[in-house]
């Protein structure tokens, strides 16, 4: 008889020791690997095998227009690219409590309504609980179907009988297949499993979601091996303590990984905001110093934030710097352009940045916005409310040329903002009228608008 090997497995990053030790070596997370039971495979005999399918030229495949799904949820479709793929598998990741599960029973809800049969899969709660919260979030309808199960087999048997226009697992890390020997929540079960249900969504043409938990670096658990067999990958984003959140993709085969969806949790569950920008600029101060409008853009949609910034004498020696939604590198090398380039002796005082509303700002597109709000703080001079500020800032405290500028000018005017701080590498071919728009080619010209 074969002897069973063992393996040690790392459930962060699927590294494999023959040893176990505390650190993984890996990716250097500690107490993370995990005994894992790796049956021999047996020898079998070379068979022959005869292609039945043929090798097609790309020329003679025929395509048509892709029958996709409504969710009922426009922010869901925009991050999906127009909704849901027939046949396409789809991870949906994000801290507990953050609404995964919410948003998975109202788009239950909204499919079973508007097309068929839903099969709502959870290994974490029983069918008594997902009733009482459907019965508060009001999405009880007689196509939806409960199944409290764990084993994989029973789960894709029950798949196949019901033949639902969309599967739904909650979550991933619960589900297991009984013929490996490995617990559930493994690298080994997690891969196998995740593989099955590809399989089931292919050849049957149902789409499927699965849920991931996340590690406490914030990535999928399982580990990104998980990422790479789904075809849309999808991040729920957001601060416990702020009532919004925000729908990423990060993969997606049928479109952008561009889009974000915006939701607000509410008593009834996630409602859409239509109107982003409305929401992160409606509480504004005026008259305060600090404080500027930046117009982002994710994907397609522009969205105005606010930035504010606070700038302190140092109570300590070594000055603090502490950011909340901007990259904390990025703004040591703003600080440092406004040091050398201005003269204003910022490196000795304590800085705080802060994006309103717990929004992640990642494009190069805010440094002027960071300069104008850090210098408006250090000076005590507040930046007029009807401006808005956006540019890219060199090293040399130059104000480059950022894209999609009219999307952003467009946005900002219909909230009722008038006078705009630019790129001068952007002014031409741009026609508002109605609009003061003052090109810049370095940070000088900016602050002396401003002050």
């Amino acid at each position: 008889m074969a002897k069973k090997k063992r393996r040690y497995i790392c459930q962060e990053c699927g590294y494999e020791a023959l040893k176990w030790s505390g650190k993984c070596t890996g990716c250097n997370s500690w107490n993370t690997l995990v005994e894992e039971i790796i049956n021999p495979k047996k020898k079998k005999k070379e068979l022959s095998v005869t292609a039945d399918v043929k090798a097609q030229k790309i020329n003679d495949i025929k395509i048509g227009l892709e029958n996709r799904k409504e969710t009922g949820i426009s922010e869901l479709d925009r991050v999906l690219g127009g909704g849901i793929v027939p046949g396409s598998l789809i991870l949906i990741g994000g801290d507990p409590g953050i609404g995964k599960s919410t948003l998975l029973l109202q788009t239950s809800y909204n499919i079973s309504k508007k097309y068929d049969k839903v099969l709502y899969i959870s290994g974490e709660e029983s069918e008594r609980q997902i009733k009482l919260r459907a019965d508060r979030l009001g999405t009880i309808d007689s196509n939806i179907y409960i199944l409290a199960e764990t084993n994989l087999l029973s789960i894709v048997e029950n798949a196949k009988d019901l033949k639902p226009d969309l599967v739904i697992i909650d979550s991933i890390q619960t589900i297991y297949n009984p013929n490996l020997e490995s617990s559930p929540g493994s690298v080994s079960q997690v891969r196998d499993s995740t593989n099955r249900l590809m399989q089931l969504a292919k050849k049957n043409n149902i789409p499927i979601f699965i849920v991931g938990h996340v590690t406490k670096n914030g990535s999928i658990a399982g580990p990104k091996v998980l990422e790479h067999m789904v075809d849309t990958v999808l991040y729920f984003e957001g601060d416990r303590h702020y009532s919004y959140r925000i729908l990423r993709a990060v993969k997606n085969r049928f479109g952008s990984t561009n889009e974000i969806g915006i939701f607000e949790m509410k008593q009834g569950g996630l409602e859409e905001i239509l109107n982003p920008s409305q929401m992160f600029v409606s509480e504004r101060p005026s008259n305060v110093s600090g404080s500027v409008v930046i117009p982002c853009v994710e994907g397609s949609r522009p969205i105005l934030v606010e930035l504010q910034a606070l700038v302190s004498s140092a109570n300590f020696g070594t000055p603090s710097r502490m950011t909340t939604g901007v990259d904390h590198k990025r703004v040591s090398l703003l600080l440092a352009v406004l040091e050398k380039k201005l003269g204003l002796h910022i490196q000795g005082q304590d800085v705080y940045i802060n994006v309103v509303g717990g929004f992640q700002v990642d494009e190069p597109a805010v440094d002027l916005g960071l300069i104008a709000a850090i210098a408006s703080s250090f000076r005590d001079i507040a930046i007029p409310k009807e401006f808005v500020v956006i540019g890219e800032v060199g090293l040399a405290g130059e104000v480059r040329a950022i894209s999609q500028i009219e999307k952003r000018i467009n946005e900002a005017s219909k909230l009722g903002f008038s006078e705009f701080i630019i790129p001068k590498g952007n002014l031409e071919d741009l026609n508002y009228p109605d609009l003061k728009i003052h090109g810049v080619k370095n940070v000088y010209q900016a602050l002396d608008l401003i002050s």
